[in-house]
């Protein structure tokens, strides 16, 4: 099944479509109407598992993250995923009741499970198509915060009570959202100090701990009763931007993860699926998702983005790009779980939209940024540096790679003018190495060690992305580092 899954991903990087669909498609392969002949319907033990999926999922998308982008598009992202939501949910649920004559408990529930955007989904389609960061910033900040809302709107609705008040679901949701924050921004800061201050004996070690340290902050959210997925989520980006030591190994290994959970997760939502049911919810399913993708979303963006004065190409493109993904679907397990009537209905209801409208969507993500001329070339790569903590010579080594695209190539190594304290000990190029002079020139594929003392690790850090993005004049230039430090 992982071979078959991990073949999959190569079709679905050519075909454009999000991997969840062919995983999906894996899991209903498998399942009872399939040619697996395999019987499941524990929606509970899908829900537990799923939502161990969706730590793991948001963790890798934090650590992801890059802060100096999502920075500015986090009032944005804040909006959408707060009164944007109020909104999405107000409207789709709406028009289940009135479309589709939905009692309004299944229809809140509805609104509410499909109110979740994927940014896996997202970027699975855009990644040929690239995009502003602006939007890209706005879109991850709003898959990464809008899940917390949403999940707490979902298990109101799904209990066993009517939610008597609804400014006491608000202050609910308010509360939850802020220790979630909290914890996770706490938990995070103190997770990169220590890895950057105690050297593990082993490599390997760092991205266990990372994605340990992940984890410990959504269980001290949850058991704080605020959002864990919020404080997984931000306490990722935090370690994601704290320069921790070999941290292409980790990224690689938080991605790999990120994988096997999508796999898995969606895997079981497939087998949980019983396809012959669906027939019945397929014209439901089309009318809901209609409401949701042409007004709801849209009005979503329109309202939550006012105050922001974004361009309307922007808002156009942000309203289509709304995905849903696995989280509608595992949220759709919650009414399962306990007792809604109908709650299969709604479960039904929510797999047929995220499908259709992932096929509809997906493809024409790419098509739609093209013409509204979205799509910006790529600028100097970026550049590759790992991070070895040297723990008794109070040090750090350095291991530097020079991508295709980099404005270091051609520049020697004099000009790098590294602070002092800081210096290129070795060179690796084409499987040989050898000590540098202060003339050497540097070329693309080039490997360089810098050892460098604790105080000026991120000084020399600093200046080696200064120069790979500005060349030997940053810093006169106005693209970072210090030209006094030599």
């Amino acid at each position: 099944m992982l071979l078959v899954a991990v073949a999959a991903v190569r079709i679905s990087s050519r075909s454009g479509l999000p991997s969840l669909l062919l995983y999906l498609g894996i899991g209903i392969a498998m399942g009872q109407d399939g040619i697996g002949n395999v019987s499941f319907s524990n929606a509970e033990l899908t829900q537990v598992i799923g939502y161990a999926a969706l730590v793991v999922i948001l963790a890798e998308g934090g650590l992801g993250t890059k802060w100096k982008e999502i920075r500015p598009a986090l009032p944005a992202a804040a909006a959408l995923s707060l009164a944007g939501v109020a909104v999405s949910v107000g409207v789709t649920a709406a028009g289940a009741h009135y479309l589709v004559g939905l009692e309004w408990r299944q229809a809140l529930i509805i609104g509410a499970v499909v109110s979740s955007t994927d940014a896996a989904a997202v970027f699975s389609v855009l990644r040929k198509v690239p995009l502003p960061s602006r939007i890209t910033g706005v879109l991850e900040a709003e898959s990464g915060f809008n899940d917390a809302p949403v999940v707490i709107l979902v298990v109101a609705f799904s209990a066993a009570g009517p939610v008597e008040h609804w400014y006491h679901l608000i202050g609910e949701i308010a509360l939850e959202l802020t220790i979630g924050a909290a914890i996770g921004l706490a938990v995070g800061w103190l997770g990169s100090y220590g890895l950057r201050h105690v050297a593990l004996p082993a490599s390997g070690l760092y991205p266990i701990a990372v994605m340990a340290i992940a984890t410990v902050a959504y269980a001290a959210g949850a058991i704080a009763h605020g959002s864990g997925f919020l404080a997984v989520y931000l306490a990722s980006m935090v370690m994601g931007n704290a320069k921790l030591p070999h941290w292409p190994a980790t990224r690689g290994f938080a991605e790999g993860l990120g994988w096997i959970a999508q796999i898995g997760m969606f895997v079981l939502l497939g087998l949980l699926v019983t396809p012959h049911e669906l027939a019945d919810d397929i014209v439901p399913a089309l009318l809901i998702g209609l409401v949701l993708t042409v007004i709801a979303r849209p009005l979503e963006v329109v309202i939550s983005l006012a105050p922001f004065r974004m361009p309307w190409r922007e808002q156009a493109l942000m309203s289509w790009a709304g995905l849903r993904g696995a989280v509608p679907i595992i949220l759709a397990t919650i009414p399962m779980v306990t007792g809604v009537a109908g709650s299969r209905r709604i479960f039904n209801i929510v797999f047929v939209l995220v499908v259709v409208y992932t096929l509809v969507q997906g493809p024409t993500l790419p098509w739609l940024a093209r013409k509204l001329r979205l799509g910006e070339g790529s600028g100097a790569a970026d550049l590759g540096i790992e991070s070895a903590p040297l723990e008794r010579l109070r040090g750090h080594l350095l291991s530097v790679s020079v991508p295709q695209g980099s404005r270091m190539h051609g520049v020697e190594v004099g000009e790098l003018r590294l602070p002092k304290g800081a210096a290129v000990t070795l060179v690796v190029r084409d499987g040989t190495s050898f000590v540098p002079a202060p003339t050497t020139v540097l070329r693309t594929s080039d490997e360089l060690l810098v050892v460098a003392t604790d105080p000026v690790r991120d000084a020399a850090e600093a200046r080696l992305r200064a120069v790979a993005h500005g060349g030997k004049l940053a810093g006169w230039l106005g693209t970072g580092g210090d030209p006094t430090t030599r």
